[in-house]
């Protein structure tokens, strides 16, 4: 059973080779990829998010319990990402979150101080944005502190 066309205007039965299922990659938008996205609870994606992340040297579980930090992973000691009200938010180079926010993927994080952070990104729970590629970006802008 071939594919109707398999682009080359004809059914030839061939089969899609390796190299050619990934030519179009770059016309996939992000929201595309992640259509039931909206169906999974931010605290899931979290902890799938820590379950990638802890087997990274230096990076610590949260430490539950109450107060500010809870939910944060650390690296050496420093929260680099952390789950606040359903909102993932992270430490990242201040272009970076500038970056972000101009694209509409988040505001910056004020921890209710009434004063926003420049290195904090909440991100937007609408965002497409991969948790996981932004969590190792704020471990890697972590490690380049110390």
């Amino acid at each position: 059973m071939g594919r109707e066309g398999a682009g080359r205007g004809e059914d030839d039965g061939a089969k899609i080779r390796p190299e050619d299922q990934y030519e179009n990659l770059a016309e996939i938008r992000p929201e595309d990829q992640y259509e039931n996205l909206a169906e999974i609870r931010p605290e899931d994606r979290y902890e799938d998010l820590i379950d990638e992340l802890l087997g990274c040297g230096g990076v610590t579980p949260p430490r539950g319990g109450g107060g500010f930090g809870r939910t944060a992973l650390r690296f050496q000691g420093k929260i680099f990402v952390m789950l606040v009200r359903g909102r993932l938010v992270l430490k990242l180079p201040a272009e970076r979150v500038d970056a972000l926010i101009a694209v509409g993927d988040g505001v910056r994080f004020d921890a209710n101080k009434g004063t926003p952070m420049r290195e904090w990104l909440s991100l937007d729970p609408e965002s497409a944005r991969e948790w996981l590629p932004l969590a190792r970006e704020a471990l890697d802008f972590a490690r380049a502190a110390r």
